[in-house]
């Protein structure tokens, strides 16, 4: 396997996972307004989905034939639901007695697996990403190679983890988000519930027999 094709993996898996998404903003609340280690909690846990989806997007990248659009239907719906729910939980969160997180998420981890395994960037950007940076080794690409290519994408996810996990928990970023913490919860919320919309949008119409024009 060539040197050009485990590099454009690596950078693949690093760019899927630093583009900002629904889960980054998630991370910031979490590890801004609980510590490094909270954070830590929800990137593990988020890691099952990256690694799920990286797995399926190199599979059909491959050339194997693709799940079906039923599955990423269903998914989008449940996505859009879960991401409404945070929406609303943050449009009226309650300032916590004591100055504690105005957000505060007491299973870090548990979240962070959901949103790995229902977020709404999942499958489209895994492919386009990795189809992106691979293109031009795609005659190398085989299913013999799968297991290595994971692997690098491992380790660039969990390269880009570290890097997040250490701004987040960044003493001028904690204090910038305590500062205005009310603002930016109120925002987030406003854009998980247009995150919801839009995975229902795209999703719901086909589920149910509908077709747009």
């Amino acid at each position: 396997m060539s040197s050009s094709l485990l590099a454009g993996t690596f950078l693949a898996a690093l760019a899927y996972t630093l583009i900002p998404g629904p889960a980054f903003l998630a991370l910031l609340g979490i590890g801004a307004g609980q510590g490094r280690q909270a954070g830590a909690f929800f990137m593990g846990g988020h890691l099952a989905g990256d690694i799920l989806w990286s797995a399926l997007a190199l599979v059909a990248i491959i050339g194997a034939k693709t799940i079906g659009t039923t599955f990423f239907d269903v998914l989008g719906v449940i996505c859009g639901l879960y991401l409404g729910w945070i929406g609303w939980s943050a449009l009226n969160a309650k300032p916590k007695d004591g100055g504690g997180a105005l957000m505060a998420v007491e299973r870090p981890l548990r979240r962070g697996l959901i949103f790995g395994l229902t977020n709404p960037k999942g499958y489209p950007v895994a492919l386009a990403t990795f189809t992106a940076l691979l293109a031009g080794s795609s005659d190398a690409l085989e299913f013999s190679g799968l297991p290595m290519l994971l692997a690098v994408s491992l380790l660039g996810f969990l390269t880009a983890d570290i890097v997040l996990i250490g701004i987040i928990g960044a003493g001028v970023v904690r204090r910038f988000y305590r500062r205005h913490e009310t603002v930016i919860v109120r925002l987030s919320g406003l854009l998980f519930i247009g995150f919801a919309v839009q995975a229902l949008w795209h999703s719901a119409p086909s589920l149910f027999g509908y077709r747009r024009a």
